[in-house]
């Protein structure tokens, strides 16, 4: 499935809020990195090169949803670090929600009195239009572009990061609870148990 006119959702845009707990975009607006994404895509469907640098399309967690792994062209920092001994003290928990409609789930993150190194890649989560109609609420207008950003991941690692073990079950829950309806995964769920017990994000 080709990929191509890509627009930043609306829930995606709380990446370009300095507030925001995870992945911050700070140097650029919404629109730019949006035309950004969708140049570097337009260079590798037309196989040409250029200055902008995509290392892979990985399948994501469901037939609708695709991972664009980038070269990092921000300044965002990385979004998780292994815990170690020397880190651990600055682990905290509490809960939070992604938007004010949802419930507030337990979190773990690290408060580093340092800032965190540059990613050294983009994870972008795209979800196809048609799983975008399927979550759009009542009141919200209709997403005007084929594939969506939904999540942006600043990574130390071209790999794929595991999604969350509440991310999972959140999904699970269904549409109405801020999910996708997608069942849990058991061996999916273990794998990210795995990662996530020896890592953490930072804020």
């Amino acid at each position: 499935m080709k990929i191509e006119n890509i627009k930043i959702t609306e829930f995606a845009k709380r990446h370009f809020d300095p507030k925001f707990g995870g992945t911050k975009i700070l140097d650029f607006t919404p629109e730019e990195f949006e035309d950004r994404v969708n140049l570097t895509l337009g260079s590798i469907n037309s196989s040409l090169n250029t200055e902008y640098s995509i290392e892979r399309v990985i399948p994501g967690y469901a037939d609708f949803c695709k991972l664009l792994v980038l070269k990092n062209f921000t300044t965002a920092k990385t979004g998780s670090l292994p815990i170690t001994i020397e880190n651990y003290q600055y682990l905290r928990t509490g809960y939070s929600s992604r938007t004010t409609s949802e419930l507030p789930v337990m979190e773990r993150w690290f408060e580093l009195p340092l800032s965190a190194p540059k990613a050294e890649y983009l994870v972008v989560v795209l979800y196809s239009k048609e799983q975008l109609e399927k979550e759009r609420k009542e009141g919200e207008e209709e997403f005007d572009g084929d594939w969506g950003v939904v999540a942006i991941l600043a990574q130390m690692s071209p790999s794929e990061e595991p999604m969350k073990p509440i991310t999972m079950m959140r999904n699970a829950l269904g549409i109405e609870e801020g999910g996708s309806g997608v069942p849990i995964d058991r061996e999916a769920y273990a794998n990210s148990v795995e990662f996530w017990s020896k890592n953490a994000t930072v804020k």
